[in-house]
């Protein structure tokens, strides 16, 4: 069988995936029967250094002469308005769509999914989270069987870098981002990554895949690694956990978190262990119980492999689709956004090193139904001076689980203390056993 797919867009991905299929149809061929055959690859400039050479029969730069050529279109140009155009045209043309466009799919991608089921065409979107960890085909098929609790992962390699740089090597956020600039890990404007962005987007995709119901993106809530200080790295790795910019998704009843933000989890979680620009995902299913992926998140070549598991996927569909058409998981049941989580926080407070100041914290918390775990007050003195010119330090409380809201005017409470120095520092906690 032979199958023409073509290209839109051939930077770093496009071009590990003409590689792909240049280099291993063969091999592609030996395991499948399938003989893909590349039609025509589109980009505005043929100039620029590519890893592989592409040959000059099949470039052009008329998208338009992809969808005429192609029996799958592989978007890899990014963005929203232009892709979004090029898919929908695609698949209006009777072509399946392969993308690994995650933002144009967590903020506007009900449509394309709904035009693509109702004109019975596939549209996979496998590389759009966790590059090659095959994370939604796991969703769609492998525990289509079972009720989704939650899902918790490292899905940005850049921010994941940066925490690592400054749990193992004491480097503060701008030596780690840097860094990460220097070996090709972090574009020069660093925005969607170290805000959180780039991961809201995939867990939104994953909470649709697993709840089935589309996440609002401005629904999302979002918080990046730009203020973390490695002062609370170090202290968190005191108390035994570790810090990570976690995405979230969970379900209980009929609501659902769907959250990104800096998070300690226990040492000996998994996740705390993967390290450098690696990506992992946990799930938790009713039956399966906990399930973990592991592998790189970004790159040409693993989210080159995950596109051609798509173009693969959407073979078989070809193949047999008036049995099997393709769905997308939408439920019956109204399910809402929950933005009032119930968790535990690591809070840091600059206070003066005197008798009394945890008492006064403690009495605004406890108005709020709030109560501490554990407590960790350093005699290290911080380099500033209070407002009577006492030494400050930090003091740390560890809470137990109390709710978002209650702990958002709490602290609106205890930055009014004459004891508190600046804004105190909030860390969410998922406090599992493993």
């Amino acid at each position: 069988m032979v199958v023409r797919v073509g290209i839109v867009g051939c930077g770093t991905v496009g071009t590990g995936v003409v590689r792909l299929i240049l280099e291993n149809s063969h091999l592609i061929q030996q395991r499948t029967g399938i003989r893909l055959e590349l039609s025509k690859v589109a980009d505005r400039d043929w100039e620029r250094e590519r890893e592989i050479e592409v040959p000059h029969h099949l470039r052009t730069t008329d998208y338009r002469e992809v969808l005429e050529n192609s029996d799958i279109v592989v978007e890899l140009v990014g963005g929203k308005t232009f892709a979004k155009q090029l898919i929908l045209e695609a698949l209006k043309s009777g072509k399946h769509v392969v993308t690994a466009n995650k933002h144009l799919l967590a903020e506007d991608g009900k449509e394309i999914l709904q035009e693509a089921q109702d004109r019975g065409l596939f549209l996979g979107f496998e590389a759009s989270v966790g590059g090659g960890i095959p994370i939604v085909k796991v969703l769609r098929e492998s525990l289509s069987s079972n009720r989704i609790k939650s899902i918790q992962g490292i899905l940005n390699g850049t921010t994941n870098f940066i925490l690592t740089k400054m749990l193992e090597e004491e480097e503060n956020f701008e030596e780690a981002l840097n860094q990460a600039k220097a070996l090709g890990y972090a574009e020069a404007d660093p925005t969607l990554d170290v805000d959180g962005w780039d991961s809201a987007h995939k867990i939104a995709i994953l909470s649709m895949l697993a709840y089935g119901f589309y996440v609002p993106f401005e629904e999302v809530h979002v918080e990046g690694i730009r203020n973390v200080e490695l002062l609370d790295v170090e202290l968190g790795k005191e108390l035994g956990y570790t810090l990570k910019l976690l995405a979230i998704a969970k379900r209980v009843d009929s609501q659902v978190e769907v959250r990104v933000h800096p998070t300690f989890i226990p040492s000996d979680n998994p996740l705390a262990k993967v390290s450098d620009v690696y990506n992992a995902v946990l799930l938790e299913g009713d039956f399966v119980s906990k399930v973990m992926l592991y592998g790189k998140g970004a790159g040409s070549h693993p989210t080159a492999t995950s596109v051609l598991s798509d173009i693969l996927d959407a073979v078989k569909f070809m193949a047999c689709k008036e049995g099997h058409p393709q769905r997308f998981f939408w439920s019956s049941e109204k399910l809402e956004i929950n933005k009032n989580f119930y968790s535990r926080y690591y809070l840091r407070f600059d206070v003066p090193d005197r008798p009394g100041v945890l008492a006064s914290v403690a009495r605004v918390l406890a108005d709020y139904n709030i109560s501490i775990a554990s407590v960790l007050q350093k005699e290290k003195v911080c380099h500033l001076s209070g407002r009577e010119g006492q030494p400050i330090i930090p003091l740390v409380i560890l809470t137990h689980k109390a709710y978002e809201k209650d702990m958002k005017r709490a602290l609106e409470d205890i930055v009014k203390l004459p004891v508190v120095e600046g804004n105190p520092v909030l860390i969410r906690v998922e406090e599992e056993v493993y």
